[in-house]
């Protein structure tokens, strides 16, 4: 197949390309998860022929790979000792203005971010910027995008502090035999997160005052109403399906409350209707009143669902869809969710108002908040991995305490080993797990659950796609063509890491590295530029998608949480990823000379 060839390329070039092609068109498109693509990606350049055997593999045990499923257990450590809540809780203070207040969210999320989970930081600043916001009279939508794009600029000013660091210093190392210094990004990274907290500052304009989405969700008696069933009600002695009581014109029975102390949720429909019962209904209040006259049901004398009484038993949770969620796309009534959590949708949000139509006949979208009442055992963390929900909520914040200090000094450890060459970086990961695990800052099941198997396979897959470009020439060929259209290597690296920043809009920022990462290699070598150069340069721009929710999960986080449009993200996202994108090629061509 190697003889066949078509613009250059053989038969199994242009099979990676359709590939590559497939692959980005099923994520962007459908609803199938990433992990799952990516390996049937890379089934489909084993079986062709275009990997060997230990080419396909070679990705589960790339260094890069290996060393983040590692640090996904260090990081466990940081959390549940509450190292990230103490930032949080310390660190923020009472700015006087509004940019005092972005300098003091942007800078610490940008520090937590070089070390830490993006989406884990993110997801911790959510209600903690929300209620902050609101206490200095700024609207959390002016807030909430500054966050997200501190997390991003903040990851990149080390190796560990995002994938695609660690894919692109991976492959180098494999290209020249060369380790890359962990602390090699961090001063051009420095330099893109402060030009970058000017940008936000001189654009602020373009921040939209949005509401927030679970604004709507602050008063359950405007959502909820109860009734009565009275001690002479035909309806008694049925079950709730047949007196027509489950899903009513306008709502649905979300909860039974029976001889004041017994709560009955989720309803089903086997359920029996006792005299008494006092039933709870999520929905539009005003079609549920007529329930009153259709079945003769009457006013409860006190409305129990309040959030009192709720923390008393159950909890309200409210938790928002993202990409990749099996909820998405479809209605709740159409799904075991409820059934198989125990949990009730109450009631939905969308782009900051709270839907008027009946819960579980909307159909869900992504960037829709939840609210969700849940019993009082109900853990987010017990859902499945790539559940694809993100809760705004939690109820397992850890006490800040002797162990909080304990894993900040192992992690400074690790990242001390590294840095003077003592041991290499993947060691002094393994170390620094190990001794998580040994000062109990996190336990084995902890550990063993942060580990997300999901993202590992998507990353392993990538190395395979990186490979596979190269391999087959795709990498030369394209690296030749942009070599036809400018020789100036400052003109190839802008081309590169545009193309770069304008892709990680729309797919994974690792895939993305994986993909441009042989072109710019080989782009250098042919030029008799320094590779260093261009490596460093395609680590900013794969990490900076501004422009669109979808680009990153942490802005589908503050999407769904801050009350976003689509546009709001292109109207500042666009000049901050041509800003950003100036500095990177001025600062990274300053520090490693071309």
């Amino acid at each position: 197949m190697e003889s066949i060839l078509f613009l250059g390329l053989n038969l199994y070039a242009w099979i990676v390309i359709v590939t590559i092609l497939t692959m980005f068109t099923i994520v962007t498109f459908t609803k199938l998860p990433a992990d799952v693509v990516f390996m049937g990606g890379m089934a489909v350049l084993f079986v062709s022929g275009v990997l060997s055997t230990q080419e396909a593999l070679a990705g589960f045990s790339a260094e890069s790979v290996v060393t983040i499923g590692v640090l996904f257990v260090v990081v466990a450590g940081l959390t549940y000792t509450g190292v990230l809540q103490w930032v949080a809780r310390y660190v923020l203070g009472t700015p006087l203005s509004y940019a005092g207040a972005v300098v003091r969210l942007m800078l610490p999320v940008a520090g937590l971010s070089a070390v830490l989970n993006n989406t884990s930081v993110v997801a911790l600043f959510l209600n903690v910027v929300k209620v902050w916001g609101k206490k200095l009279g700024i609207s959390p939508s002016r807030l909430l995008i500054p966050l997200s794009y501190a997390s991003g600029m903040g990851g990149v000013c080390t190796l560990i502090g995002t994938p695609p660091n660690l894919i692109i210093s991976g492959f180098y190392q494999k290209d020249t035999g060369e380790t890359m210094n962990i602390f090699i990004t961090t001063l051009p990274g420095l330099f893109c997160l402060v030009v970058g907290v000017i940008s936000i500052l001189v654009l602020r304009r373009l921040l939209p005052d949005r509401k927030s989405a679970d604004d709507n969700f602050e008063a359950t008696s405007d959502y909820t109403v109860e009734l009565l069933v009275p001690s002479e009600c035909s309806i008694i002695g049925q079950t709730v399906s047949e007196a027509g009581l489950v899903n009513v014109k306008g709502g649905r029975l979300i909860e039974i409350v029976r001889f004041d102390r017994e709560i009955i949720t989720p309803v089903t429909d086997d359920e029996f209707v006792m005299g008494g019962d006092r039933l709870i209904y999520s929905g539009q209040i005003e079609e549920i009143l007529d329930l009153k006259r259709t079945k003769h049901l009457v006013n409860a004398t006190n409305h129990v669902f309040s959030l009192k009484e709720i923390e008393k038993g159950r909890k309200l949770l409210t938790a928002s869809i993202g990409l990749g969620c099996p909820l998405a796309d479809v209605s709740m009534g159409g799904t075991d969710f409820e059934e198989k959590y125990g949990v009730v949708l109450v009631a939905v949000s969308r782009r900051g108002e709270r839907i008027t139509a009946s819960p579980r006949e909307i159909r869900l979208r992504p960037g829709d908040v939840l609210l969700l009442e849940c019993p009082p055992s109900f853990k987010p963390g017990n859902l499945p991995q790539n559940n694809g929900l993100h809760f705004f909520d939690s109820d397992s914040i850890p006490n800040i305490g002797r162990k909080t200090m304990v894993s900040s000094l192992i992690m400074l450890g690790m990242i001390l080993l590294s840095t003077f060459n003592v041991i290499p970086l993947l060691q002094s990961c393994f170390l620094a797990a190990f001794a998580m695990l040994f000062t109990r800052c996190c336990s084995i099941e902890q550990a063993r659950n942060s580990i997300n198997w999901n993202v590992l396979m998507i990353f392993a897959g990538s190395v395979c796609l990186g490979a596979a470009i190269e391999k087959t020439g795709i990498a030369t060929a394209l690296a030749q063509g942009l070599l036809h259209v400018s020789a100036n290597p400052v003109i190839l690296l802008i081309g590169i890491c545009l193309l770069g920043t304008f892709i990680t809009e729309f797919i994974s920022n690792t895939a993305c590295a994986a993909m441009f990462y042989p072109i710019a290699y080989q782009s250098a070598v042919m030029l008799g530029a320094n590779p260093v150069t261009f490596c460093v340069a395609l680590m900013i721009a794969v990490s900076s998608s501004f422009a669109t929710p979808i680009g990153s999960p942490t802005h589908m986080l503050v999407y769904a949480a801050g009350g976003y449009r689509f546009t709001d993200f292109m109207r500042i996202g666009i000049p901050m990823n041509l800003i950003i994108l100036a500095a990177n090629i001025f600062i990274v061509t300053l520090l490693f000379p071309l």
